[in-house]
């Protein structure tokens, strides 16, 4: 209860927050439960701490190399730009080379999109797949059946 309400309490004496009291057991539970957080506490810190020798400094690591090939014929430009030398306008280029006269037979054939010199091919050459070899209409196309007289 709050002083206030008492007819002889002292307003001047009294505080706007009541006094909470808390009860024996009460007591005994916050301290346990207080002593398990902080024992807690430590043991992480302590384990953050040993754990602080294992840290791997990423300016320091050891890059990972990563082996990928790209298929020249299916991919779009995003894709393209993951090999070196290869920015977004030459990939742009590639693709679009690739619309127009159609696909690639083989590696070479890179050389006829503007920016791509023999060295930027060899550069290029170990993430690319090997094209297989494209086949005539006429070997894709279903038999006629023949005709009968």
């Amino acid at each position: 209860m709050v002083a206030m309400n008492r007819p002889d309490a002292d307003p001047q004496s009294s505080t706007a927050w009541p006094r909470l009291t808390l009860r024996t057991t009460d007591q005994a539970v916050l301290a346990a439960v207080s002593c398990v957080s902080l024992v807690f506490i430590a043991t992480w810190c302590c384990y953050q701490a040993y754990l602080g020798g294992r840290t791997i400094d990423i300016e320091r690591a050891e890059p990972i190399a990563i082996d990928f090939k790209i298929d020249v014929n299916k991919a779009e430009w995003p894709e393209l730009t993951l090999m070196p030398n290869i920015g977004e306008q030459l990939a742009k280029r590639i693709v679009s080379d690739r619309t127009d006269r159609g696909p690639f037979k083989d590696l070479e054939e890179l050389r006829r999109v503007r920016g791509i010199g023999p060295k930027t091919l060899e550069s290029m050459r170990p993430f690319l797949q090997p094209l297989p070899p494209i086949q005539s209409t006429a070997e894709n196309e279903p038999p006629q059946p023949a005709k009968v007289n």
